[in-house]
C-alpha cells in the first residue's frame, strides 16, 4: 500500500525482475492490479519489472471523487517515488489507455516510453465519431455518463455486486457481442481464470471505481495527447467493437512521432496476445527503435 499526497491509499504490486527495466501497466476497465499480464518467467526473460495498481475506487485503492484521466499521473508518480524508480515506460490496456497516455503527456521527465492497446480516444476529439462502430452496450453506458453520475450509479453498482458473486458472468453478458476471434482468446482456461481474479478484486468494495472511469472518459481528459513527446506504439485489433479502431487511428494522428499497428482479424480481446510484445518495445530504449 502507497500513501498518496492527500492521504489516499493505493493498492500496488510488482511482478516479474526486480532489477529489471521498470514497466507501469495500466489495467483495463473493469479491472485491478491482478489483471491479466504475462508469467513471470516471461517477464523475467524480457528484463521487465512489471508494476501494477489499482485506480481509485476499485480493489483496495481509495476513491477519488470527479477524478480526470490526468490523475492518473499523479498517482504514477507517487508510486514510482515510493518505489524509488526514477525513469519508467507505461502500458494501458483499454481503459488503461488513457491513463497511460496522461502519464507520458504529464510526467515527459519520468516516462521513456507509452505502449497503448486497444485504447481510447478523447470524447471531445475533433473529427472523430467517437460512437462509430462501437458495441451498443457500450454506447448507452457512456451516454448515460454524460448524463451525470445519478444516471449510470445504480445500474452499475448493481451489475458489479453481481459480477463480485459470479465474475463469469461479465464475460457471458458480453459473449453475444464479441466476434468470433474475441470468444476464441477468452476461451482460454488461463486467461478466463485471471479475469476472474480480476473482476473479483475490482469490485472488492463496490463500483466507484468503474463508474468513475466512464465518467472520467467522457468528460475533458485534462491534457492533450499532442504534448506527448515520448515514443508512442498504439496497437489495435481491426475488428474491435469495445473501443472502435478509428479512436487509435485519431491517437496516431494527434501524436507526434507514434507508430500504430493495426492487426487483421484481432479484436478487443486480442490485447492480451500482443501484451509480451508491447511490453518489451515499452521497455526499450528512450530515444526509440
Amino acid at each position: 500500500m502507497v500513501k498518496a499526497a492527500d492521504g489516499r491509499a493505493l493498492a500496488v504490486e510488482t511482478h516479474g525482475d526486480p532489477r529489471g527495466r521498470p514497466v507501469f501497466l495500466l489495467h483495463g476497465m473493469p479491472g485491478s492490479r491482478v489483471g491479466p499480464h504475462p508469467r513471470s518467467t516471461v517477464l523475467y526473460r524480457l528484463g521487465v519489472r512489471l508494476v501494477s495498481f489499482d485506480r481509485p475506487g476499485y480493489g483496495d485503492s481509495t476513491r477519488l471523487p470527479g477524478r480526470r484521466v490526468a490523475a492518473a499521473a499523479v498517482d504514477v508518480r507517487t508510486i514510482a517515488d515510493d518505489l524509488g524508480i526514477d525513469a519508467f515506460a507505461v502500458l494501458g490496456r483499454s481503459g488503461g489507455g488513457p491513463h497511460a497516455l496522461a502519464c507520458a503527456a504529464l510526467l515527459p521527465e519520468r516516462v521513456t516510453r507509452a505502449a497503448v492497446l486497444v485504447g481510447l480516444a478523447p470524447r471531445d476529439a475533433a473529427g472523430l465519431d467517437w460512437y462509430g462502430g462501437m458495441t451498443p452496450s457500450n454506447v448507452r453506458a457512456y451516454r448515460e455518463a454524460e448524463r451525470g453520475h445519478d444516471r449510470i450509479a445504480a445500474g452499475m453498482l448493481f451489475r458489479s455486486q453481481q459480477i463480485r458473486a459470479d465474475p463469469v458472468s461479465l464475460l457471458k453478458g458480453l459473449r453475444p457481442e464479441l466476434p468470433a476471434t474475441d470468444r476464441e482468446v477468452v476461451a482460454d482456461t488461463g486467461l478466463r481464470r485471471m479475469l476472474q481474479s480480476n473482476y473479483r478484486e475490482a469490485f472488492r468494495h463496490g463500483a466507484d471505481g468503474w463508474i468513475d472511469d466512464v465518467l472520467a472518459f467522457t468528460a475533458g481528459w485534462g491534457f492533450q495527447v499532442g504534448d506527448i513527446g515520448v515514443p508512442t506504439w498504439l496497437w489495435h485489433g481491426a475488428d474491435d467493437q469495445f473501443s472502435p479502431v478509428d479512436h487509435s487511428r485519431w491517437l496516431a494522428d494527434h501524436i507526434p512521432g507514434s507508430e500504430l499497428f493495426l492487426e487483421p482479424g484481432a479484436a478487443h480481446f486480442g490485447a492480451f496476445r500482443v501484451m509480451a510484445t508491447a511490453l518489451n518495445w515499452a521497455a526499450g530504449p528512450a530515444s526509440g527503435g
